[in-house]
C-alpha cells in the first residue's frame, strides 16, 4: 500500500479500498475464553456489506438516525461503517448513559432504530426506546432478550443480519453518492456544563482528521504496521477517530482491550505502536510507574531519579555533559524495562481530550516515550493541532495546527478555527450553532468559536490558557486557570481529585479526594494540607488555594460528576457541594 491517505469521498470508501489492500490480514482483535481472537480484513467488509443491506431490507433510509449502544468490540465498528454504508447516520452514545441520557438522544435525534451490544446496556436502552415514538428497530448484538412485545418495536439479532448476502461490488455503487459534506455521525457532547448537544460530523471532516494525523505519522513517526490498543469510549470523538476510523486509514490493526482494570496487561500482550489516551489515565500510569520503580529498593528509586533530571534537564535543553553516560545507562537499563512494560515497540503515546498537566508528559519522555499532546474538539471532529517531533516537542503547548486547519486567535483571546474538520452545526438548535459558528466579517468566512483562551508561542504551537467557561474571575477581577490548579494538585501523592472553587471570591478553595491508600490515615487532614502547601509554594498569591473540604465521595461517571472522558462536571460538583464551599468563606 503507498505510504499516504487518497482523497477519499466518505469514510465507507476508504475502509472498503483499506480491506482490498490487506485481504485476509487480521484487522480487528477482541479476547474470546483468554485468547486474542482476529476478524480479516476481508471478513469485516463482508459483514458491513451484509448488515448495510439487512438495514435497508428492515426499512431504514437514507438519513436515518440508529443510535448504537455498545462497548468497545468488533462489532462496534462494523455497526459504524454499516450504518453510514446503508446511508444512514450514526449516533453513537456512551455505555454509562442513564435511561434519561438515552431518552434525550433518542429523543432529540428522532433515531429511527438502535443497536446495542448486551442484555446490561439493553436495561437502560429498552425502557427508552419504549418511550420514543419514532424508534422501531432494536438490533441485539449478544443475546439480549428484551422480552417486550413486538408491539412495541421489532427486535433483530445481529448474526442473522449480518448473515445476509454480501454484494461489494453492490455496497460500492451504493455509496458512490455519499460526498464528503455529507452528515456522518451526531455525536453528543458529554455534558460538562449541561444537557448534550448533537455535534454534527459530516464524512469530510472525519477524513480531514485521518488526513492530519497521518501526515505526522508519516513525517515524524515512520508509517509501519501499526497496531492500536482501544480503551477509551468508541462513542467519544477522540476515540472515534483517532481510536477507530484513523487506524482504518493506516490499514492498522486494533485490539480491543479487555476493561480499564486488564490495561496494564492487555498493553503488554498487544505491543501497541500508538496510543490515544486521555491526561486522566496517564496520572494514574505514571503514579502506578512511580509506586513499582519505588518499590524495587533504593537503587531502583535513585535511578528513577536520575532518569527524571536527566529528562528534565534535556528538555529545557540544559544537559550536562557529565550527565551522557548516565542517560546511555538509563536507556539500557530503567528506560528499557519501562518500555517493555508498555508493549516494547511503542512509537508515540498522544495525550488529548482534556489538558495535560507538562509535568506528566516530561515523566513519560524521561522515561523514554515520546509522548505528544494534541488539541481539538467534538466540534472539530476533534483535531485541531498536535505536538510533532520534527518541531521539538514543547508539552505547555498543544503544538501546531494539523495540516489544512487554520486557526487564528480572536481580539478577547479566544481560539477560532477554520477547515473541513469544523462541523456543520448542532443538530435541531440554531441558537447553539450560530453562537459558536461566526462570520467575522472580514471575508473569511465562517470560524468555529472554540470556547478556549490562548496564543501562539514565537514557533507557531498554540499555548492553551484556559476555558472561557471555566475561568475563575475572583473579586478583584484576576483571572485565574482552575485547570491548571486542579492539575497539579492532583500530581500529589496524596490527592486523587480535586475541584478548585471561588468565582467572585476573595481567593481560592478547594474539594479534594484524597488517594485511597491516604483516605483512612487518622492524620488525613494534615497530610492533604501539607500536600496543599507544596502546590502553593508554586502558584502566584491570587491562585493560591487558602482552604479545602473533603468531598464525600469520589467524582465518578455514575454520580455524574465526571463525563465518560473522566473530565469534572463542575456544574454537578457545585451543586451538590457549593453550600459547604461558600461556607469555608465564613469561617
Amino acid at each position: 500500500m503507498a505510504r499516504q491517505l487518497e482523497h477519499f469521498p466518505n469514510l465507507v470508501a476508504m475502509f472498503l479500498t483499506r480491506a482490498e489492500d490487506k485481504g485476509e490480514a487480521p484487522f480487528l482483535w477482541a479476547k474470546k475464553d483468554g485468547e486474542w481472537r482476529p476478524t480479516s480484513w476481508n471478513e469485516a467488509s463482508r459483514q458491513v456489506a451484509a448488515l448495510a443491506k439487512s438495514l435497508r431490507a428492515i426499512g431504514l433510509q437514507q438519513g436515518d438516525r440508529v443510535v448504537l449502544v455498545s462497548e468497545n468490540r468488533p462489532e462496534w465498528l462494523i455497526a459504524d461503517l454499516a450504518i453510514m454504508a446503508a446511508g444512514c447516520v450514526t449516533v453513537p452514545t456512551y455505555t454509562t448513559n442513564t435511561i434519561r441520557d438515552h431518552a434525550h438522544v433518542l429523543g432529540n435525534s428522532s433515531a429511527r432504530a438502535a443497536i446495542v451490544s448486551t442484555q446490561k446496556l439493553a436495561r437502560t436502552l429498552v425502557p427508552a426506546v419504549l418511550t420514543s415514538s419514532e424508534c422501531h428497530h432494536l438490533i441485539e448484538i449478544d443475546d439480549v432478550r428484551t422480552g417486550q412485545a413486538s408491539a412495541e418495536f421489532t427486535a433483530h439479532r445481529w448474526s442473522e443480519l449480518i448473515a445476509g448476502e454480501a454484494d461489494l461490488s453492490e455496497l460500492k455503487a451504493s455509496i458512490a453518492g455519499i460526498g464528503r459534506a455529507d452528515l456522518a455521525c451526531l455525536i453528543y457532547t458529554s455534558g460538562t456544563g449541561g444537557a448534550p448537544r448533537g455535534v454534527m460530523q459530516h464524512h469530510g471532516a472525519i477524513l480531514h482528521n485521518c488526513e492530519g494525523a497521518t501526515d505526522i505519522i508519516s513525517t515524524d513517526l515512520g508509517w509501519g504496521d501499526e497496531v492500536f490498543l482501544s480503551f477509551l469510549p468508541a462513542s467519544h470523538a477522540y476515540e472515534h477517530t483517532g481510536g477507530q476510523h484513523f487506524p482504518v486509514a493506516l490499514g492498522a490493526q486494533i485490539y480491543y482491550a479487555e476493561s480499564l482494570e486488564k490495561l496494564s496487561a492487555n498493553i503488554e500482550e498487544v505491543q501497541p505502536t500508538i496510543m490515544v489516551v486521555v491526561p486522566r489515565l496517564f496520572e494514574m500510569l505514571r503514579t502506578r510507574i512511580m509506586k513499582v520503580i519505588e518499590g524495587g529498593g533504593s537503587m531502583s528509586s535513585y535511578l528513577l531519579g536520575r532518569a527524571l533530571k536527566i529528562g528534565r534537564d534535556r528538555y529545557d535543553d540544559k544537559v550536562k555533559p557529565w550527565d551522557l553516560p548516565m542517560h546511555g545507562f538509563l536507556s539500557l537499563t530503567l528506560r528499557r524495562k519501562i518500555r517493555q512494560k508498555v508493549g516494547g515497540r511503542v512509537k508515540a503515546w498522544v495525550s488529548g481530550g482534556a489538558p495535560l498537566n507538562p509535568d506528566v508528559g516530561v515523566f513519560f519522555e524521561s522515561l523514554g516515550i515520546t509522548f505528544l499532546q494534541g488539541y481539538g474538539q467534538t466540534e472539530a471532529a476533534p483535531l485541531i493541532s498536535c505536538n510533532r517531533p520534527r518541531d521539538g516537542i514543547r508539552l505547555e503547548t498543544v503544538g501546531k495546527p494539523v495540516k489544512n486547519c487554520e486557526v487564528r486567535i480572536a481580539a478577547d483571546g479566544e481560539i477560532m478555527v477554520r477547515g473541513e474538520n469544523v462541523m456543520h452545526g448542532y443538530w435541531r438548535n440554531p441558537e447553539e450553532t450560530e453562537r459558536v459558528l461566526q462570520d467575522p466579517g472580514d471575508g473569511t468566512g465562517i470560524w468555529l468559536a472554540t470556547g478556549d483562551v490562548g496564543h501562539f508561542d514565537d514557533t507557531g504551537r498554540i499555548v492553551i490558557t484556559d476555558r472561557k467557561k471555566d475561568l475563575i474571575v475572583n473579586d478583584k477581577g484576576d483571572n485565574i486557570s482552575p485547570q491548571r490548579i486542579e492539575g497539579m494538585l492532583t500530581l500529589q501523592p496524596e490527592i486523587a481529585q480535586a475541584m478548585v472553587f471561588g468565582d467572585g471570591r476573595p481567593h481560592l478553595v478547594a474539594l479534594l479526594v484524597p488517594e485511597p491508600e491516604f483516605a483512612q490515615e487518622p492524620d488525613l487532614q494534615q497530610r492533604l494540607q501539607q500536600a496543599l502547601d507544596r502546590v502553593n509554594a508554586d502558584l502566584s498569591v491570587v491562585e493560591k488555594v487558602r482552604r479545602f473540604i473533603l468531598a464525600d465521595a469520589s467524582f465518578t461517571i455514575e454520580n455524574e460528576q465526571l463525563t465518560p472522558s473522566l473530565k469534572i462536571r463542575r456544574h454537578m460538583i457545585v451543586a451538590a457541594y457549593g453550600d459547604q464551599l461558600s461556607a469555608l468563606y465564613k469561617r
